[in-house]
């Protein structure tokens, strides 16, 4: 069904999979998947494959969760790590329901370069796979925005503090991944205003520049920053949002990413707000979306209570146009 799901997707300009850890400690939810085994790169060479087979183009997302986790997914029962032990609100699913969050262990300093070299092994891997490129995921509360925002970064260490320092990780996971591959096959994703997983930063518009100035020193194949709009029009006043000023920092491709219609896109591109946009929810209901916002076609409606479950439903039965 996976292979399925992303081959019926194909008509992308390019597809980012789904979040995929890149070591067992990285993970956060039950059966997600991984790139850390060679069983795991063998099931990814499936989807790879039919995708390539349809003429697409599919990067991988690697992921950490970092402090999203339980010790019931995690090796041995370990606390999940973090940049400081801060407990997220709120709480997780896990094989026996849902749980609340622990408080997650503060790693050491002399640890997280190994976690910079598990991104760039799991670079490898996803190149062994078949992959055309891979994406960090920087966002949505996970590992790497953990460092960033100052809300989950309490440290004073050389990776706590200072905006320099709480995007020293950022950096150094971007160093690994683009000297194990190469830049022009990694892109980058955050979420500069996104609460979820209990994040916040005072100053999120100088912390998501000052990461927008690094990453345009790596000639990257893309950044990807999710920031909603709403019904077509900016949540935020646009003195308020934060990727026009990271636009001007990164130099790059840039990716927008946020609740987009075909309308609202188009307008965005022609704008010069970015040179591509992303979507999830819409291309999850309609497979061959590309098509459909080409000629103008009715699109499917999302089945949202099959969101996140198993099965063939709301997965890979949502009808083509020409069905």
């Amino acid at each position: 069904m996976n292979a399925k799901y992303y081959r019926q997707r194909a008509a992308a300009g390019l597809i980012v999979s789904e979040a995929t850890q890149i070591c067992p400690e990285g993970q956060g939810y039950p059966g997600t998947p991984g790139i850390h085994s060679k069983g795991q790169v063998a099931g990814w060479r499936g989807v790879t494959d039919a995708v390539h087979k349809e003429g697409g183009r599919i990067f991988l997302q690697l992921w950490h969760v970092g402090r999203i986790s339980h010790p019931t997914l995690q090796p041995d029962g370990a606390l999940p790590v973090a940049p400081s032990a801060i407990r997220p609100e709120g709480g997780t699913f896990t094989g026996a329901g849902q749980v609340p969050f622990v408080t997650p262990r503060a790693l050491e300093t002399d640890e997280i370069p190994a976690i910079a070299a598990q991104y760039a092994a799991a670079a490898v891997r996803a190149r062994d796979a078949g992959f055309d490129g891979v994406e960090i995921h920087g966002a949505n509360g996970y590992l790497i925005d953990q460092f960033l925002r100052d809300g989950s970064n309490h440290r004073t260490d050389v990776y706590g503090g200072s905006v320099e320092n709480r995007t020293r990780f950022l950096r150094e996971v971007t160093e690994a991944v683009c000297g194990a591959w190469t830049p022009e096959r990694v892109g980058i994703r955050l979420s500069p205003m996104n609460p979820f997983n209990s994040m916040s930063d005072s100053n999120p518009r100088a912390t998501f520049t000052a990461a927008a100035g690094i990453l345009d020193g790596f000639s990257l194949a893309y950044l990807h920053v999710v920031e909603p709009i709403e019904d077509g029009i900016r949540s935020k006043a646009p003195s308020e949002r934060i990727t026009p000023a990271m636009r001007a920092r990164f130099r790059g491709p840039l990716i927008a990413n946020g609740g987009y219609s075909g309308e609202t896109a188009e307008r965005a591109i022609v704008a010069g707000e970015a040179d591509a946009i992303a979507f999830g929810v819409l291309f999850l209901a309609n497979p061959d979306l590309p098509q459909r916002l080409e000629t103008g076609a009715p699109l499917n409606r999302p089945d949202v209570a099959t969101f996140y479950g198993g099965g063939e439903r709301g997965y890979v039965d949502y009808p083509a146009v020409d069905r």
